[in-house]
């Protein structure tokens, strides 16, 4: 058995460094790059993470005066205008479903409607933006409009109804890969790719088409919908995980270990296929991962002091102890955001 009680704790006192004094009020990183492109103010992300960190470990804030300044630092940094929330390292639809996803956790929303996103309600302009992707060349980064717009829409836009909402899976049952279980189908190739949060280029995969496809899958088990090919989108990841496709997968501090896991434990829901080789390729995963983690230095590693890179990490963690019963303990068991609405 792993015992990550330690790593929780360690977690939870980074997030403290990152507090600017006022509740609610966190930045993302605690200190500068070599790039000097960090922003060490109040961030989106920054705030956002430390509310989504504290939930998953059981440390949410739970008296109303707190929640209240919580929930006002949140809404503050949406634009009135537009009703968009802005971030220089992503796409705004990104940052966007990102806030509005950890005001729902304390069952907020944001204060103005999402009027840049309203056009996105006729059912030519919805598709249009999910044909327009680059399905083919960037799915990973790509993925951040196409599953955003439908986790801020349905979190915060009453219009985006049952009928929307099957206008948006009725074009990703349709364009579902049936050779990979990935999105877009007769786009899923090879790509050369860089890993944007350890700088790592990774030989032709079609590893970032998984990490693209996560985004969407959230997306289905919010809505407890089908997929079409879920014993494909096993094949394709037993087969990256076991042919060592990507090569920081399990020794960074990042998204891609959720990705992974989420996408070979989602898809078993639907479907008995391997199961047994499954449950194994998890717990050879995490049999590496876990004291990788306990191995790193809480104070100087810069992947745990940046509050979004450190949520996927968690995030990571939450899905495998929920995947392997008895293997994972902590003092309270990690409750993955994902379980409760869409958008990590």
């Amino acid at each position: 058995m792993h015992q990550i009680t330690p790593f929780i704790q360690n977690a939870r006192a980074i997030i403290d460094t990152h507090n600017l004094g006022d509740t609610g009020a966190y930045r993302r990183w605690n200190w500068q790059n070599a790039a000097g492109n960090r922003e060490l103010g109040v961030n989106e992300y920054g705030c956002a993470d430390a509310a989504n960190i504290l939930y998953m470990i059981g440390q949410f804030p739970s008296q109303p005066q707190q929640r209240a300044a919580w929930i006002g630092q949140l809404q503050a940094l949406q634009n009135p205008q537009t009703g968009l929330f802005t971030e220089a390292t992503h796409h705004t639809y990104h940052t966007t479903a990102h806030c509005i996803a950890a005001l729902e956790l304390f069952d907020a929303q944001p204060l103005y409607p999402l009027t840049a996103m309203k056009p996105l309600l006729e059912k030519e302009q919805l598709y249009a933006l999910l044909d327009g992707l680059d399905w083919a060349g960037d799915p990973w980064v790509m993925s951040h409009q196409g599953a955003g717009i439908f986790a801020a829409m349905v979190l915060a836009e009453p219009q985006a109804d049952l009928a929307w909402r099957k206008l948006y899976f009725d074009w990703l049952w349709e364009n579902a890969d049936p050779q990979t279980g990935f999105w877009r189908k007769g786009a899923v190739k090879p790509l050369c790719h860089g890993d944007s949060f350890t700088g790592v280029l990774a030989e032709p995969t079609i590893f970032p088409h998984l990490a693209g496809s996560f985004h969407y899958l959230f997306n289905h088990e919010y809505a407890h919908m089908p997929l079409h090919y879920p014993d494909k989108m096993i094949d394709s990841c037993l087969e990256l995980f076991h042919k060592k496709q990507w090569p920081t997968l399990g020794r960074a501090i990042s998204f891609a270990e959720i990705d992974w896991v989420y996408c070979l434990t989602r898809a078993s829901r639907q479907t008995p296929h391997r199961f047994e080789e499954i449950k194994q390729a998890l717990r050879d995963f995490a049999d590496a991962y876990i004291p990788w983690l306990l191995s790193l230095d809480p104070a100087t590693h810069d992947g745990l002091n940046d509050l979004h890179t450190l949520f996927g990490c968690i995030c990571a963690l939450a899905e495998l102890q929920s995947a392997l019963p008895g293997d994972i303990a902590s003092e309270k068991p990690l409750k993955l955001v994902l379980d409760r609405r869409p958008f990590i």
